[in-house]
């Protein structure tokens, strides 16, 4: 398997794992001056700081994303990173010195090992310290660690997915990358519609999420099915984005997940895109239409390299 181009230069992501308790994080740390912007999806979310990078707000900078584990309890991880980049002077001057901005979105995954089992605060440090440039490691680690797609039969009819990676770079010599965390209800659909990961039948067969729910005279044993599933994508781009053109990056990039969840955007799932971009802002249209088209497609195939890592 190919490996993909590196995250853009200036960016670096990290991973705390928890492998007994089944859960994780993961920090996207973002060069200095870096704009962001943010596309939910998903009908039961669990986020933080999104609204201020949203494209109404003045806010311009994104010091660092981060995704977790531990539902909502998992949010408090963020605590750790905005105290890492404080020790490390990176974040939003303001008269009272320095604020990280620290945007944060999670998975639920309680029920895959130690319920007890949360990121908090020194996971999110622990995350920011473990963080390099080039191709972050993934699979069933960070904030993918305890993730799994294909639920509507029950998560042990499921399969794993976990953390995935993918890059590409334009004609113009932007880099961009994503990295997606996969806990969908839905399954994972291949580039030629094939499906990668979905619900398991009684001999083992590999069954459609969809089809399923079409073909139900009613609703499903709701008991096995946890109603918190979430696809999370970061994508990082060296290009010169300003701010709105990030938040409308995001939104392409959530086209990407459709085109490799389904169903998708539920009401049982938390889907969440982050675009964060680095390069010296240029306003050019063509570039950021350009960069979204990319940032959809290797969406997408982060998403089909979660599943394909976590085999």
């Amino acid at each position: 398997m190919t490996e993909p181009p590196p995250v853009p230069d200036g960016f670096s992501i990290g991973h705390w794992s928890d492998q007994a308790g089944g859960t994780g994080c993961t920090a996207i740390l973002a060069p200095p001056g870096s704009r962001g912007g943010v596309d939910v999806r998903g009908g039961g979310t669990g986020t933080r700081e999104t609204d201020a990078i949203g494209p109404l707000t003045g806010t311009e900078q994104v010091s660092a994303v981060l995704l977790a584990g531990g539902s909502a309890y998992g949010l408090a991880a963020a605590d750790g990173v905005a105290r890492w980049l404080e020790e490390h002077e990176r974040g939003y001057m303001t008269p009272g010195g320095l604020v990280p901005i620290v945007p944060a979105a999670v998975v639920y995954d309680l029920v895959q090992g130690d319920a007890s089992a949360r990121p908090g605060p020194d996971s999110g440090y622990a995350a920011c310290e473990a963080a390099a440039g080039g191709v972050p490691a993934r699979g069933l680690v960070g904030a993918g660690t305890g993730t799994a797609v294909g639920k509507v039969l029950g998560r042990e009819r499921g399969t794993r997915a976990g953390i995935g990676y993918a890059a590409t770079r334009t004609g113009r010599g932007e880099t961009v990358a994503a990295i997606a965390a996969v806990n969908a209800f839905g399954d994972v659909i291949g580039a030629d519609g094939a499906r990668l990961a979905g619900p398991r039948g009684d001999d083992g067969e590999m069954l459609s999420t969809a089809e399923l729910l079409v073909a139900m005279e009613g609703p499903p044993d709701w008991s096995r099915v946890e109603d918190r599933n979430t696809t999370l994508v970061c994508v990082m781009t060296d290009a010169g984005l300003a701010k709105p053109a990030c938040t409308r990056i995001a939104r392409m990039a959530s086209a990407g997940i459709a085109r490799s969840v389904d169903p998708v955007f539920s009401d049982v799932d938390g889907d969440v895109a982050f675009c964060i971009a680095s390069g010296p802002v240029e306003h050019d249209r063509f570039a950021a239409v350009a960069v979204g088209t990319a940032a959809a497609t290797v969406t997408a195939a982060a998403i089909r390299d979660a599943v394909a890592r976590s085999a």
